[in-house]
């Protein structure tokens, strides 16, 4: 490889180096497979070696074709694109698989993902979204895995693997790149694009772990954020892209910009022109420039005045073409270009099987409880349900199940919740009505859904976004139901009929009315395309829900942020105090907490021990805490495993999760679920910015979620 590149790269020309590390869009998402002029021009010139948001193996064969046959030199494509969860076959939104707390799901679907892609002529994905979350209000809060560092880390590890396996050139594997770095998740109100303030400490305890862990999975790109970090854009940053990227993690791959973000360090007031906005970006260690143009624009003669090194142009093209090298794509530049495999693979069953598993794992049951006189849980439904009242914007609808990103999916294929029922409880009677919709105040729809709730034993409110109400320019000040929903539910509870309310959105909803007034209360997410079926399976009982929360759900929006790992205060919350730390109007608890979920069973936790009460900086401690169903179903439980640090150099948080295990067990069975306790699940980064583990008296808590644990102590010597 190095040979073979030495050589291509003798026969560069600034211009064509500059090329490689240029990245335009086709422009499909705006005009359909067709390549704008100014671009294709620039792709024959060699100043475009790389692509995004072209796909389908006959538009980038042509592509390809002009790239290795029509320019100078023959290099090659990248063809990247935004692969989130799914291709053609969709799969839950990642916030929701997060909910699944289960490491071979969430890798397979990247797997499937990134196989399905390949097929299509797509090797490169800009995914995994690794940017911590505490503010639902942000959109892209659904393209994330929640608000926790240890569980993000290994969801994006988990990604990592799925998306590139254990070969590059295998042509069913793609590249994954790592979004978005950095701390993007943390913006300012929760508003896209906005400013993010935070200290180092914050920074390197909370926000930085989930880019590490997909790091050291072999991720091999890096995207830069659009935010700032301590008052410099992300892709100008060289704290960021050099000494923390290259210098302390000892990253070899290369990154790439958000859309246009070197442009944008113009207006953000960090340059006061393009020219210097790539002069920037360049020298803080970024290889290529996603959309903007300005690499190739001003690289030869910032080269050209000394600005710029050449040492190091040449030092980034061939991190860029040791990438396309490991692609196998010099050795056949066609090989993801494979019309038959396309056809196969597409929407094939094993897809779409495991877009129904992954649909039912993410289910997250919130609330179950008798309806009117009944001494029975509503939830299951009984499949002997004489009629069903379907009633929402979400009860026969497509397009929205498939949630934000969700790029090339096709919504004629999605099981709606309405044709899910049909399938799952055959002798059920539907009354169906759509009620309301997603935006402005129309109700003319509230009478025949209130006419078909009168006339039906169970009513099932399918309520939430549309797809477009979350996910990138998706911010929300008020994130409550949308549109006349919230009017719609009150006026069929005011009939006293047992309702369940299905909620599916790509965030959390502050649904207090809901958690107080109806029975049941199922959070559906945006599932993809099995969404329908998974959610009935779930309802009628075919499939226990088992899901957990990975970010909290606030009372209201004047909680947020509100997370489970926060600090205390020096003022703790005392009820009989008014100067303590809390609201005059709501309680400081959330509506329910981080790793919260029901089941249509139940768990009791009990003998909580420890195998020492002391533990040295080189042993371990096994925690034992014993699990039994006491229910009626089969059901899965995820067991959580949390610390705290009571003393430190610098304040702690009152709780940070350190393990977790799934387990399932039949009515009555019991398990003991071990963990193991060592030195290294202790550090942090001390008061001199040392990461490491100080002496002293630690609890530990152990329970069904983040509220609701058994505790014990031990101290570190």
């Amino acid at each position: 490889m190095d040979a073979f590149i030495d050589s291509l790269m003798n026969e560069m020309t600034v211009e064509e180096k500059a090329g490689q590390l240029t990245l335009y869009t086709s422009g499909w998402d705006v005009t359909g497979p067709v390549l704008r002029d100014d671009y294709m021009d620039e792709l024959r010139a060699g100043r475009a070696g790389n692509l995004f948001n072209a796909h389908t193996v006959d538009y980038a064969t042509n592509l390809q074709r002009i790239a290795v046959e029509e320019t100078r030199l023959g290099i090659p494509l990248l063809f990247g694109l935004d692969v989130i969860h799914g291709y053609k076959t969709t799969f839950p939104i990642p916030l929701a698989e997060a909910a699944s707390w289960d490491m071979d799901i969430i890798e397979k679907s990247a797997h499937l993902a990134a196989k399905e892609a390949a097929s299509a002529g797509v090797n490169w994905t800009y995914n995994p979204m690794v940017d911590i979350a505490r503010d639902p209000r942000w959109g892209r809060i659904a393209e994330g895995s929640g608000e926790d560092p240890y569980l993000g880390g290994l969801i994006g590890a988990a990604k990592v693997r799925g998306i590139q396996g254990s070969d590059l050139s295998d042509p069913t594997t793609i590249l994954a790149c790592v979004k978005h770095f950095a701390a993007y998740g943390a913006s300012q109100a929760g508003r896209d694009y906005h400013t993010v303030d935070m200290s180092d400490r914050e920074l390197r305890q909370n926000y930085l772990p989930p880019y590490k862990a997909a790091l050291d999975a072999g991720a091999t790109t890096v995207m830069t954020s659009f935010n700032e970090v301590d008052g410099v854009p992300a892709s100008g940053n060289k704290y960021l892209m050099t000494e923390i990227l290259r210098n302390e993690w000892g990253f070899d791959g290369f990154v790439v910009t958000d859309y246009t973000s070197i442009n944008e360090m113009v207006p953000h007031g960090a340059v006061a022109n393009l020219k210097e906005a790539a002069e920037l970006a360049f020298n803080a260690g970024v290889q290529m420039d996603m959309q903007g143009g300005v690499y190739s624009q001003y690289i030869p003669e910032l080269i050209e005045e000394g600005k710029i090194k050449e040492s190091d142009l040449n030092d980034y093209v061939r991190q860029v073409l040791e990438m396309k090298y490991k692609l196998g794509l010099f050795e056949d530049p066609y090989r993801y270009l494979n019309k038959e495999r396309e056809q196969s693979t597409l929407y094939a069953q094993e897809l779409m099987d495991h877009s129904l598993l992954a649909g039912k794992e993410s289910i997250v049951l919130l609330k179950n409880e008798p309806a009117g006189k009944n001494s029975e849980n509503l939830l299951p439904l009984s499949k002997n349900t004489r009629s069903v009242a379907l009633i929402g914007p979400l009860a026969d609808n497509q397009k929205d199940m498939l949630g934000t990103w969700h790029v090339a999916g096709d919504e004629s294929k999605v099981v709606t919740l309405l044709e899910g029922i049909k399938q799952t409880a055959p002798n059920v009677r539907i009354n169906y009505a759509r009620g309301a919709g997603f935006n402005g105040d129309d109700k003319s729809g509230f009478a025949e859904a209130i006419a078909a709730a009168r006339r039906s034993d169970v009513v099932v409110m399918a309520i939430g976004e549309d797809y477009t109400q979350s996910g990138e320019a998706a911010s929300r000040t008020e994130i409550g139901l949308p549109g006349p929903q919230q009017e719609l539910i009150e006026a069929i509870h005011a009939l006293g009929k047992p309702i369940v309310a299905v909620v599916m959105a790509g965030r959390p909803l502050t649904i207090n009315w809901i958690d107080e007034n109806i029975p049941a209360v199922m959070n559906a997410w945006h599932l993809g395309t099995m969404s329908g079926k998974a959610i009935a399976e779930t309802l009628f009982g075919d499939h226990n829900p088992g899901g957990k929360l990975t970010i909290t759900f606030p009372k209201n929006v004047g909680q947020i942020p509100v997370y489970y790992n926060m600090k205390n205060t020096g003022r703790p919350f005392d009820a009989n105090n008014k100067y303590t730390s809390k609201y005059l109007d709501v309680s400081n608890e959330p509506l329910y907490p981080f790793g919260y979920g029901l089941s249509y069973t139940t768990f009791e936790y009990s003998n909580l021990n420890l195998s020492s009460n002391e533990l040295s900086a080189e042993g371990s401690i096994t925690v034992n805490v014993t699990v039994k169903n006491t229910g009626k179903y089969q059901g899965k439980e995820v067991v959580q495993l949390y610390i705290r640090d009571l003393v430190g150099s610098v304040t702690r948080p009152v709780k940070e999760l350190k393990g977790f295990e799934k387990i399932s067990l039949a009515p009555g069975e019991s398990k003991q679920v071990s963990f193991t306790i060592t030195n290294k699940d202790l550090e942090f980064y001390t008061r001199d910015m040392t990461f490491k583990s100080e002496p002293g008296d630690f609890k530990v808590f152990v329970g069904t979620n983040s509220a609701e644990t058994l505790e014990a102590d031990f101290v570190l010597k």
